[in-house]
Formats: C-alpha cells, structure tokens, sequence
C-alpha cells in the first residue's frame, strides 16, 4: 500500500467514525439514516445525468446490485444496533472486518498478504475484539441483542467491500469519459440501489407519519452526515481501484480509535480499560501493516 492510499483510507476512517457518532447520536438511527438516503439522492440527481452509463460494463450491474441490497441491510442491522448499544461497544464488532476478509479476497482477487501485513491483521482483529469483549471475551459482551446487531453488520461489511473492490477493479479497466469520477459515479449508482431495498426496510418498522414528524428537527444532521458519508466513502472507493481489499480495510479500521474518543467527548460513554487497551492496538496493528504490508 502506497503513502497516497494509506492516506486516503486513514481520512476516511476518521470521517466514518464522525457520520457513526452522529448516527448513535440521533434521537432515532433508523429515520437518521433514511434522511441521509434521502440526501443522497438529492446529489445523485445532479450527478446521474452526467455519467455514461453505456460505459459501465454489465459485470459492475451485477457487482451493484449485490452491494446495494447488502448495503441496505448494513444500514438496517447498524441502526438496530446503535438503539441498544454504546458506539463504544457496537462500532467495533462491526468493524471487524479484516478477521474474515482476506479469507475471501485473497483467492477471488488475487491480493496478496505479506507476514508482516497478515501480523499488522492480526493484531488490528485482536484489538477490536479486546475493545468490545474486554479481557477473557465475556460472554454477556456476545449475548447482548446490540452485539447481535452487530455482528449481522460485520456480516454485511465483509460481502459489501468484496463487492466494492470487485466493481471499482471492473470500472478501472474500462473505458471512461464522463466528466464525473468513477468513484463518484459507483457511490450514486449504489446510493440508489441501497435506498430502495433500505426504505421498505424502515416503513416495516415505522410508519410514515412519524418518519414525516421527525424529519425537521433531524434532516440538517442527516444531511451534514450523508455529506462526509459521500466524501469518506469516495476515498475509499478510490483507493480500492489500486490497493489490495485485505490492506484498504484494516487500514481503515484505526476508525476504531477514532470513535472511542468521540464516544467518549460527544456521546459522554464510559469505556473501560479494556477497550482503551483494544483501540490503541488496533492503531499498533495499522502501523505494522503500513510499514510491513507490501
């Protein structure tokens, strides 16, 4: 992994941590999240006339629809999470990404991982896990029904970055004239894919009125957070164009870190020393990878 992809995962995962936070700090996840669908589509109007969509080769159709149906339910299973626990507790479960990732990628795209990198993974895992089981892996910490919610989200991380890495590989060997990024134009394509399996989702669980009662007072916070959802997602997607999928998500993960401080100032939650122990290895664990992963 280069310093230019190292950075940009770094400041996407500081970003994600931010638009989580916010999330955990809305008065309900669920209507948070389909006003930031709702923002999102807002951008996509602007930007889907500008994308050649003949350029887009029909293996990308296919990569879209499975990570837009996935992304949908990882917004689901997160706001259902984020209603029953701490950021602290859930965001790390969630992100746990790299234990099972390169399990997959490793064989359907050919990435490779060094020893060095494999031991930066390794350490990362057992740094999050330590953030949210705490020593001798608690039982109640995977009882819980937010660990429940959280682990279907890990679930649907793992599939959705195997999709993103396999489109972004399709859309950087194709032909590109539109003056819109590739990155840009899979994160509108996807933005729509994801909001209609992600609506009939929320109207199952909350009526429409009480959606329409709570847009004002929750629509500018959603907006801001569908702002830097866009901008963190974007870099990336990008870096996925060049850089293994085992490497861009552990990397990613020091958004661990980031959210146990803002769960901690903005949300006033009480971590433990487990979980301060956990996230400062995870920061170890990226290290290793960035100066040992190639």
């Amino acid at each position: 992994m280069s310093p230019f992809e190292f950075a940009l995962v770094l400041a996407s995962a500081l970003l994600h941590a931010w638009w989580s936070a916010s999330i955990k700090g809305s008065h309900d996840p669920l209507v948070f999240n389909l006003l930031q669908c709702g923002a999102s589509l807002a951008l996509a109007a602007v930007v889907l006339p500008l994308i050649h969509l003949d350029e887009i080769a029909v293996p990308v159709w296919r990569w879209l629809a499975l990570t837009g149906f996935t992304h949908a339910f990882y917004f689901y299973w997160m706001s259902r999470a984020f209603e029953h626990g701490e950021l602290t507790l859930v965001y790390p479960i969630a992100r746990s990404t790299p234990a099972f990732l390169p399990l997959v990628a490793i064989p359907l795209f050919g990435d490779s991982v060094s020893a060095g990198g494999a031991l930066g993974i390794g350490v990362v895992v057992a740094g999050m896990w330590m953030v949210h089981a705490g020593p001798g892996l608690h039982r109640e910490a995977f009882a819980s029904r937010a660990a429940r919610y959280a682990y279907l989200t890990l679930l649907a991380t793992v599939v959705y970055s195997l999709a993103d890495k396999g489109a972004m590989a399709e859309l950087a060997r194709g032909p590109w004239s539109s003056p819109v990024p590739r990155a840009v134009a899979y994160y509108t394509l996807l933005t729509l894919a994801c909001t209609t399996v992600f609506t009939p989702l929320v109207l199952r669980r909350r009526a429409l009125a009480e959606i329409v009662r709570m847009a004002p007072c929750q629509l500018a916070a959603a907006t801001r957070a569908s702002c830097v959802s866009f901008l963190g997602y974007t870099l990336i997607l990008k870096a996925l164009e060049t850089a293994p999928a085992s490497y861009v998500v552990a990397v990613r993960q020091t958004s661990v870190l980031f959210a146990v401080a803002l769960g901690v100032m903005h949300l006033r939650e009480q971590p433990g020393r487990a979980r301060v122990l956990g996230a400062a290895a995870t920061v170890l664990g990226v290290a290793m990878i960035a100066l040992w992963g190639s």
